[in-house]
């Protein structure tokens, strides 16, 4: 059993905050207090489930320096207000990041097809989505 910590538990909830501000400040048409609140959030969140040290190795690995570079560049030009450019730039740096872990994802959502429930669900789905055509 793995054990969490009550600053892992906070992380958990500081990180789902920084998400919640995010996707809020993107539906409010790119409100740049929100996105850079919910930047703050995450970052800060991110850090206390993993810790500073694992954080900062995490981000400055030798080759995702250029992803690191385009995602905190992207949280800083929404500190100063420019929200657009700063989402696209964090968007391109948070793929370049991440893109190791695109295929577990991926093949997670593969397995997730053969879950009964979530099969028909899919199933009706697709079936659904064929006959408006």
């Amino acid at each position: 059993m793995i054990s969490i910590t009550e600053w892992q538990k906070i992380g958990v909830g500081i990180t789902g905050f920084g998400v919640f501000f995010i996707l809020f400040g993107i539906l409010l048409y790119f409100d740049s207090v929100l996105l850079a609140f919910g930047n703050l959030l995450f970052l800060t969140g991110l850090s206390l489930i993993i810790g500073l040290r694992r954080t900062f190795s995490f981000f400055f690995q030798r080759h995702k320096l250029k992803g690191t570079s385009f995602f905190l560049g992207g949280v800083v030009i929404v500190l100063l207000r420019w929200p657009l450019l700063g989402m696209l730039l964090e968007a391109y740096g948070f793929i370049s990041l991440f893109k190791g872990f695109f295929p577990v994802v991926f093949g997670f959502l593969g397995s997730a097809l053969n879950i009964p429930f979530l099969s028909t669900l899919f199933q009706r789905l697709q079936g659904s989505s064929g006959s408006m055509v």
